[in-house]
């Protein structure tokens, strides 16, 4: 009797270590499980918040620029040049625009869309640089507004103008052909001066 108790006691005490054994090992499984969840989850959501970030800095650019397009705001923007100077009207030294948009209706937009750097708690940060053709069919650009170094999440959106050879200077007296406009005459035999792309790119900063 003494023996067959023994034994029994000896199998309930396995018995009781396989089962601790096992609950260790599932709780350890669980838990290695839930870290990998975690490591996979965390990257897409962020990248899933960028995405949304971006679509919209992109929707608003291409809102900027259509409205200025369709209330033809963004014609005299391209041309608002002191040919004298060689910089846009009212820019600084380095012929560009740093704390916001320029001191037009364009300019204007820009601002209440994205803010300058006096706008309270601003966190968006924007350039606006216009792409031109050159004689030789190659292509240059000229920069209207700086705010420093696209993030990798910015976005952008373009919006093209056509100049002709009497388009007037928005910001000084003459026209494109006649003045020491920075984009030159790409078609000298036509009427036709130049196609203006007017890029703006946004991101968080």
């Amino acid at each position: 009797m003494a023996g067959k108790f023994s034994l029994g006691g000896r199998t309930s005490r396995g018995q009781a270590h396989t089962l601790e054994a096992f609950t260790a090992a599932l709780l350890v499984v669980s838990g290695v499980l839930f870290a990998l969840q975690a490591t996979a989850v965390t990257p897409l959501t962020a990248s899933t918040s960028n995405q949304h970030i971006e679509n919209q800095h992109r929707t608003a650019a291409a809102g900027v620029l259509s409205t200025a397009a369709e209330n033809e705001t963004l014609r005299p923007a391209v041309t608002f040049w002191n040919p004298t100077e060689r910089k846009f009207v009212g820019a600084g030294s380095r012929g560009f625009f740093a704390n916001g948009g320029p001191p037009n209706d364009f300019g204007a937009a820009l601002n209440a869309t994205f803010g300058n750097l006096a706008t309270p708690g601003r966190r968006i940060a924007y350039n606006v640089v216009v792409r031109y053709r050159t004689s030789d069919d190659g292509t240059r650009t000229q920069t209207m507004v700086y705010m420093g170094s696209p993030s990798d999440n910015a976005a952008s959106a373009t919006r093209t103008v056509t100049l002709s050879d009497d388009t007037p200077l928005s910001g000084a007296s003459g026209n494109v052909s006649s003045a020491n406009f920075y984009a030159p005459d790409a078609a000298p035999n036509a009427s036709f001066y130049n196609v203006m792309e007017v890029r703006i790119v946004v991101w968080q900063m």
